[in-house]
This record gives structure tokens, sequence and C-alpha cells, in this order.
């Protein structure tokens, strides 16, 4: 792949970056917010919001790339991170984290998929 890059190609690659990044968190809060019909930010606390976001972030760059390496098994290594990670968390409000985890990798599946989509169409 890397050998056929062309500009337009590397142009989709960092959009789709940068969209995804840009975006994620803010699908996943308004999505979440009708979920349980009130602010995040009344839902969970500042330090446990920041976590996510950053937690959130990783994954979207971890789960976009395994996407456009073709490498779909890896995405398990997501999962199993996460669930050491926000142990914790996850035990207190178990519907909310697990809810957070699925809207943001189905997002960040949508995204690398319209970026494969446009990369095979040039």
């Amino acid at each position: 792949m890397i050998e056929n890059m062309n500009w337009i190609v590397v142009a989709i690659l960092v959009g789709g970056y940068l969209i995804l990044l840009g975006t994620s968190g803010i699908v996943v809060n308004y999505i979440l917010s009708k979920i349980s019909k009130e602010p995040i930010s009344q839902k969970i606390g500042k330090e446990v919001r920041d976590t996510g976001f950053v937690i959130g972030k990783c994954e979207n760059l971890l789960i976009l790339t395994f996407m456009l390496l073709d490498a779909y098994t890896a995405l398990a290594v997501i999962f199993a991170a996460k669930a050491i990670v926000r142990k914790e968390d996850m035990s207190k409000n178990t519907l909310f984290f697990l809810a957070g985890t699925m809207i943001n990798v189905t997002y960040s599946i949508i995204i690398g998929l319209v970026i494969k989509i446009l990369i095979v169409s040039i």
C-alpha cells in the first residue's frame, strides 16, 4: 500500500484521522446523553470523563490503524486493555462504559470503512 500512495490517498488518510479524532467525543457524548436522558457531565465526574476522553482517543487511533492495515483480529486487544484499565469504573456503571465503548468502536469502524471506500474508488 505504501508504494502506491499518492497525495490524494495521504489527504484522505490524514483527513480521516482528523475527522475521527475531532468528532468521536462529540458523537459518544451525544448518544450517551440521549440514552441516559441527562447530560454526561451530570452522570459522571470530571476525572472519569477526562480519563474516558484520553482512552477513547487512543481507541480511535488503534481501531482506525488496525482497520487500515486489515488487522481486524487485533481489535480484540483494545477491549482487553480497556477492561483491565477501567475495571474499577466499569464495576460502578457497567452500562455507561460498555455503551460508550461500543459507540466509540462503531463510529471508528464506520470512519475506517468510509476511508477504505474512498481510497479504493480512486
